[in-house]
């Protein structure tokens, strides 16, 4: 219902409730609970957290003697997602049973990482940090890469899924300061030609799934005015009920030193589309295990995109490199993750009341976790607020 709604006849336009979300941070109970409360605490907040999770996160909170509040778990739970954490990536492979007998593999992670390090390639400026990787094949130019799957929100709705997915990654490559040029995309779909028969519950129909998909990716490129310059389209069974949508962009820029920012003083602005329910919790969504009732429970993790909306940060950002000293972009996790990776050295005092909304009624945890892809966060020094209000004011631009 976040994203779109149908019936027969005439259908009522939403009256969005106009009463104020809850002012402060709540408290939720976690100390004392045991391993069905700590279960119970998970499915209630859609937190996908495992069990051992869990259990430190209440430990923790035992030790500091309080309960955690609403912002905190949810802040915890999409760092701690597949998408932000990579745990896949990350975890140890325990080869017990197979073939050359008990041992342990490097994670895959790591061992991409050692790769790069060992190559080491001229050309390669940064890997594996920032919001995209930079090469420099031409002394003078550099190219941001960035690539990413949008597979969970492409299968509960598939228009909006890849829309998003393209404008994450279009979003990421202006987030390391670089204009973006062109999109990729490779597209993995189930059989178009399965009996509904065959069709698992709760699932939609790999047709409808692959229109929606293709559809969602030409609508935000043609908006923004990008070209799709390379990709794919492959069928499979694997893909039914989860499709494989691997969404790229391609940037360019002068060849310049990397921001090495934030530094303290420096302010704390957020640029683009005001703050709504879409997009909340789409990084923890990323950590679920889809079943027939992902699509009910996930709707809105599923941001609406507006690309036009991003065209615009594109023309206040591009060019504006020497006024602001550290960017990123607000995708998953929303501020929770942008603010927290960007202040990570020097910390920060952020103001939640100064965010733009959508409408009345939300809470503090959701401004702080909501996703979009039209949304940037930049630190800027004191002097260079007024010049940075200049070029948003210029192309109408939100800033806060």
């Amino acid at each position: 219902p976040v994203i779109e709604r149908w019936g027969h006849g005439l259908v009522e336009p939403p009256h969005l409730d106009d009463a104020p979300g809850h002012a402060d941070a709540e408290l939720i109970t976690i100390r004392g609970l045991d391993d069905d409360g700590l279960l119970a605490l998970n499915i209630e907040r859609s937190l996908y957290l495992d069990l051992e999770e869990l259990r430190v996160i209440r430990d923790e909170y035992e030790r500091l003697g309080r309960e955690i509040t609403d912002v905190e778990i949810e802040t915890l739970a999409q760092t701690w997602s597949e998408h932000c954490a990579h745990k896949t990536f990350r975890a140890l492979i325990d080869t017990t049973g197979g073939p050359d007998g008990p041992g342990e593999v490097t994670p895959l992670l790591a061992q991409l990482r050692a790769c790069t390090d060992s190559i080491d390639a001229p050309f390669v400026r940064s890997a594996f940090v920032g919001n995209a990787g930079v090469i420099e094949f031409t002394e003078g130019t550099t190219i941001a890469l960035k690539a990413e799957t949008h597979n969970h929100p492409s299968a509960v709705e598939p228009f909006g899924g890849a829309n998003t997915g393209v404008g994450g990654v279009i979003r990421d490559v202006l987030g390391i300061a670089h204009r973006p040029i062109a999109v990729t995309d490779i597209l993995c779909f189930g059989p178009v030609d399965l009996p509904l028969a065959d069709l698992p519950d709760g699932a939609l129909h790999p047709r409808r799934i692959r229109d929606g998909v293709i559809d969602g990716v030409a609508d935000y490129g043609n908006k923004i005015g990008l070209p799709t310059v390379a990709g794919a389209v492959l069928y499979d069974p694997a893909y039914t009920t989860n499709p494989l949508v691997f969404a790229g962009c391609i940037g360019t820029a002068p060849s310049r030193p990397i921001h090495d920012g934030p530094f303290p003083g420096d302010h704390v602005v957020v640029l683009g589309g005001a703050t709504g329910r879409d997009g909340i919790r789409g990084a923890t969504f990323s950590s679920a295990t889809m079943d027939a009732t992902t699509g009910e429970v996930a709707g809105a993790s599923v941001q609406i995109g507006d690309p036009i909306v991003e065209k615009l940060l594109i023309d206040a950002l591009i060019g504006a490199e020497d006024l602001y000293s550290a960017i990123t972009d607000c995708g998953a996790g929303g501020l929770s993750s942008a603010i927290g990776e960007m202040a990570e050295g020097v910390g920060a005092a952020v103001d939640l009341d100064l965010v733009p909304r959508k409408y009345p009624g939300l809470d503090p945890w959701e401004v702080w976790l909501s996703e979009a892809q039209e949304r940037m966060v930049i630190a800027v020094p004191p002097q260079h607020l007024a010049a940075v209000q200049a070029r948003c004011d210029r192309v109408g631009v939100r800033l806060a």
